[in-house]
């Protein structure tokens, strides 16, 4: 794996009066990837990149961040950020909050000026950067959080629900953005709940849920692993090889076969069972989860353990 733009070795966060919202987490961000967090609310996104930003103090915590250990100070210098729910004064214009943006960061005066005219147009925003946040909507104002976010040229941004209020043509936009982030050679760390959105964009995903992490890897790995090959046949499957299909793991739906299969050639028996009951096969297509099914999978899964140890 490449080198490591985040390495959590060990991750806690205990609550006063006993809640724990990570329970020892570990996970490695890979440098000029777009990593996505991904989970239910409440399941501890939030509190995970506020505990690496120092935003809040962690319980425990032993890890790093752009190679420094996790909570130096300068190096947060070389760190943006867009907060789920940014809110700016509202007296204040979308040039002045990239500015004060800008200027908490150290950002010298001539650059910061030329940075801001920059990413204000770049998030769609020059014909309103002179007019009051007040009379932004929703989605705008998260397109200036996304200014003020790169206004210091970092090398790893955190994204919390960054196309939340924006719409579709805002998306697309962004997501944009990020890819163009990521041709940059930055790290770019989405927190969002538009499985859909982090999809099209993401390298890499972890799932959490109650503080532990229950699924991670690659995007071609999670989605590799669950490969399925999906045949259909002119007219439904006999009963008796219906039943010995499905004694192997492959389910059968009237003229629907999905096989688990890692590739085309492991399907080859299948197809062969099927020619020799005199089944007529109209198509074969590879089918592979998408991101929304590998994450309620995961969900279902997470919760038949959490039962099962509450039996």
């Amino acid at each position: 794996m490449a080198e490591a733009a985040v390495e959590i070795e060990y991750l806690r966060k205990r609550y006063k009066g006993g809640f724990e919202a990570l329970k020892g987490v570990s996970l490695t961000v890979p440098k000029g990837s777009v990593f996505g967090l991904l989970g239910p609310n409440g399941a501890g996104k939030s509190t995970m990149v506020k505990s690496l930003l120092t935003i809040i103090r962690p319980t425990e915590c032993r890890g790093s961040l752009l190679g420094k250990k996790i909570g130096d100070r300068k190096t947060l210098g070389r760190v943006g950020y867009l907060p789920e729910h940014a809110k700016f004064p509202e007296y204040l214009t979308g040039r002045q909050v990239v500015l004060y943006s800008a200027g908490l960061a150290g950002v010298p005066g001539k650059a910061a000026r030329e940075r801001t005219s920059q990413l204000l147009d770049l998030v769609g925003l020059k014909a309103w950067q002179d007019k009051p946040v007040g009379t932004y909507s929703k989605g705008m104002k998260q397109r200036a959080g996304l200014a003020q976010a790169l206004v210091n040229e970092p090398e790893i941004v955190f994204l919390d629900e960054p196309t939340d209020g924006v719409d579709p043509e805002g998306r697309i936009e962004i997501r944009k953005i990020i890819e163009r982030m990521r041709a940059e050679g930055r790290t770019v760390f989405v927190n969002s709940h538009l499985l859909a959105e982090v999809e099209q964009v993401a390298d890499f995903v972890v799932i959490l849920v109650g503080g532990k992490i229950i699924r991670s890897g690659s995007m071609k790995e999670l989605t590799q692993a669950e490969k399925t090959f999906e045949i259909r046949s002119l007219g439904p499957i006999p009963l008796d090889l219906r039943e010995s299909l499905e004694k192997s793991g492959i389910k059968v739906a009237g003229d629907q076969v999905l096989v688990p299969a890692a590739n085309a050639g492991d399907v080859q028996p299948v197809i062969d069972a099927l020619r020799t009951a005199g089944v007529v096969i109209r198509e074969m297509k590879e089918a592979r989860l998408s991101l929304e099914e590998l994450y309620l999978s995961s969900m279902d899964s997470a919760r038949g353990e959490m039962n099962g140890g509450a039996a």
